[in-house]
């Protein structure tokens, strides 16, 4: 072989090497994400009837250290939580995040809904009304979500929802059926997080498993916080595009009536 055919060779040769462990580099180091789905209870303890405790679920958060919060049964300016709090907003200054509010309802002078707080920079927010059949008497529900970028610069939707509470399904069923297409039509990778006031195997979650992968698959229970015996508070993301590191509920019996989901999720994209 000649000098030119060799040398040649051998920069075809570093530069696919350079170019596959750049590849490998890349994917080893994508950064994981940390994300917790939490039921606040508009931050009133079960055990004070009356009492609003944002600090109590500061703590929970703090000691969690997620990435993306999807956060339910939040307060904004109601007289129930204190006219001038927005906990939301709140919240996430004490984590050094940045806040979305949806509302569902008007509540006591204010608004009651779902919240994402996030720690990567925020590019798009958007809110979506859930469908109440009429007659059933369930409350208006709605979708949040926010459209973030990680590090790296990929982007991930974060999506929170809070479903239908009544003993009936219906409303569960319609709900999710608009979440999932809702969810399924965007062009970045999705994690979906919240109270879906439904078991694994009725058919709420199975419209959930059919379009996403949850974070656990036999879940240890959410609710009641003392004695838990349902798991109602889930995390999915759309298949294919994370790995799970870790799932746990937080065993936090005093700030909510639910207990705190936490995952870790790896990119895979």
């Amino acid at each position: 072989m000649s000098n030119h055919r060799y040398s040649a060779a051998l920069i075809a040769l570093f530069s696919f090497a350079a170019c596959t462990a750049g590849k490998q580099s890349r994917t080893a180091t994508a950064t994981p994400v940390s994300v917790l789905s939490y039921n606040i209870h508009h931050a009133n303890p079960p055990s004070a009837a009356d009492k609003i405790d944002i600090d109590a679920i500061a703590r929970v958060i703090a000691d969690a250290k997620p990435d993306l919060v999807a956060l339910q049964e939040v307060d904004v300016h109601t007289t129930r939580s204190g006219s001038g709090l927005h906990q939301a907003e709140e919240l996430a200054e004490r984590a050094g995040m940045k806040a979305f509010f949806a509302k569902g309802i008007d509540y006591a002078g204010g608004e009651y809904g779902i919240a994402v707080l996030s720690k990567y920079p925020v590019i798009e927010t958007r809110r979506y009304a859930l469908t109440t059949l009429a007659g059933t008497g369930g409350e208006p529900r709605a979708l949040a979500t926010v459209l973030v970028e990680l590090p790296g610069g990929k982007r991930v939707l974060m999506a929170c929802t809070h479903l239908d509470a009544q003993r009936n399904d219906s409303n569960r069923i319609v709900q999710m059926r608009e979440v999932t297409e809702i969810l399924s039509k965007q062009p970045y990778p999705v994690i979906v997080a919240g109270d879906m006031n439904a078991s694994a195997g009725g058919p709420v979650i199975q419209q959930l498993d059919a379009h996403f992968s949850r974070t656990c698959s036999d879940c240890a229970p959410t609710i009641p916080v003392e004695k838990p015996r349902r798991c109602i508070d889930f995390i999915a993301y759309s298949k294919g595009k994370f790995s799970v590191i870790s799932h746990e509920v937080i065993r936090e019996t005093y700030a909510s009536d639910h207990l705190p989901v936490k995952s870790i999720l790896q990119p895979a994209f």
